[in-house]
């Protein structure tokens, strides 16, 4: 073979195993791996796009991220049915989980508030105001202040988080009236907006300028009033697994506790890092301060 044909030979292989190995900041992951996180729409929009990252840095891992409330995550993680079940809520206080069984991950905090449609004129509550409004007691906004509008209720659907926590916490345990109820957090801020006299809570993350929030008892829900319990509606954002997750469902958790992810993503997308909070709450509600 002559000498110029085998300096192209070996230039085209050189070639080769640059372009295979030394161009790439990829993980090679064997084709096909896939995660299910099926739950809490309030926790779904961190699990979508720390997917899509994770994703897009190990080639053939595809993280499906579906909603359906936190009931339906628990109950689908229990089952075996998924990998990770999204919840706003401790696996404790879901009727028909064994918690024992299930491996708690607490990724993220969430505050919750109320919404009303911006034609109400209304921007801040009592507890007890609030608790009147949605337990059906007060019927017109022109009764806690605001215009001569009907009050129209819009509740998260039975088993979700969200509704769970904010009952707790909002509404002091009490249960709200029968209402028209929604799936999803987006669906009942969309429903708010057009609504006159309409009122619901969302997560933190799904506040913006088509409705107005509301403050309770002259308290702004924000992050650093949630990280002292100032703003007492907030809850841990779990991600629940088998007591032994496979090897690919905990690298994706760690992905998420890691710095990277709670510094940036986790901040841009409304959520509150574990890691600044200054008190935690237990199942059962008790506050402590963080040591």
């Amino acid at each position: 073979m002559k000498k110029s044909r085998v300096i192209q030979l070996v230039g085209l292989i050189l070639i080769g195993i640059a372009l295979g190995f030394g161009y790439t900041h990829r993980t090679n992951s064997n084709a096909g791996e896939s995660i299910t996180a099926v739950g809490s729409t309030a926790l779904q929009p961190l699990v979508e796009a720390a997917g899509e990252q994770y994703s897009s840095n190990h080639t053939g891992v595809f993280i499906n991220v579906q909603g359906g409330g936190s009931g339906t995550g628990l109950s689908q993680i229990q089952s075996g049915a998924v990998a990770i079940g999204n919840s706003d809520i401790f696996a404790e206080e879901q009727s028909g989980i064994n918690a024992k069984k299930l491996k708690d991950h607490r990724v993220a905090v969430v505050g919750i508030a109320p919404i009303v449609n911006k034609k109400v004129g209304v921007t801040n509550l009592t507890k007890q105001q609030l608790i009147q409004i949605f337990t059906g007691k007060v019927k017109n906004w022109r009764d806690v202040g605001g215009k001569n509008l009907p009050i129209v209720l819009i509740n998260r659907a039975q088993g979700s988080g969200t509704r769970k926590t904010f009952e707790s916490y909002a509404l002091n345990g009490h249960a709200s009236a029968d209402s028209q109820e929604q799936d999803s957090s987006g669906l009942a801020r969309s429903i708010v907006a057009s609504t006159p006299g309409a009122i619901s809570y969302v997560a933190f993350s799904y506040l913006n300028s088509s409705v107005t929030t509301v403050k309770v008892n002259g308290v702004r829900p924000t992050d650093t009033n949630v990280q002292t319990n100032r703003w007492k509606i907030w809850s841990y954002e779990h991600l629940y697994t088998s007591q032994q997750p496979n090897q690919l469902t905990k690298n994706f958790i760690n992905y998420i506790l890691s710095a990277a992810v709670q510094e940036k993503l986790v901040k841009q997308l409304g959520y509150i890092s574990v890691h600044t909070m200054q008190v935690q709450r237990s199942a059962t509600g008790k506050i402590t301060a963080v040591k």
